[in-house]
């Protein structure tokens, strides 16, 4: 019998830079994440952000979505392989980094694991990620709340007016 492959799983992914690293500037740096990441189906625009918490610098993030057969953790341990590599330590939240990039949808719906929890905690109330993931995938449904990206969106847009 022929060992089964999983299926392919479709990932919604926010990336973020604000500090230069061995691949340029940070839309650079997301540039050649996304080469690292594979498996791309679609990518927003870089959209230049305010940072959240203590760090000055401005942000370069962006979503993708891509296609992986790796379960939510094994994706995850991978990212974060990913951000070593391209320069992250652990240190001060919020703080400047090369690259940031965190899982927020999965089309396998919700997961929770230790160090791992999907839909992202946080994504609901960040334009930063909402934005970039209304470009690609404005009808992608949060399992949570049912609600979709568009919906999300429009709901921050009115808690806090541009």
């Amino acid at each position: 019998m022929a060992p089964t492959s999983n299926p392919l799983a479709r990932y919604a992914i926010a990336l973020g830079s604000n500090r230069r690293g061995r691949h340029g500037r940070p839309e650079d740096e997301l540039a050649a994440a996304l080469i690292a990441i594979g498996g791309v189906r679609a990518v927003s625009r870089v959209m230049i952000t305010a940072s959240v918490g203590p760090s000055s610098r401005r942000f370069a993030n962006q979503a993708a979505i891509i296609d992986s057969d790796e379960p939510p953790p094994e994706l995850l341990a991978r990212l974060k392989a990913i951000e070593h590599a391209f320069g992250r330590r652990p240190g001060r939240r919020w703080g400047a980094r090369v690259i940031d990039l965190d899982i927020i949808l999965w089309s396998g719906g919700a997961w929770a694991s230790p160090g791992l929890v999907i839909p992202h905690a946080a994504f609901r109330g960040r334009r930063f990620v909402l934005a970039p993931l209304a470009q690609i995938a404005a009808d992608w449904r949060d399992p949570l709340t049912g609600r979709t990206i568009r919906q999300l969106c429009a709901i921050d847009r009115k808690r806090r007016p541009s």
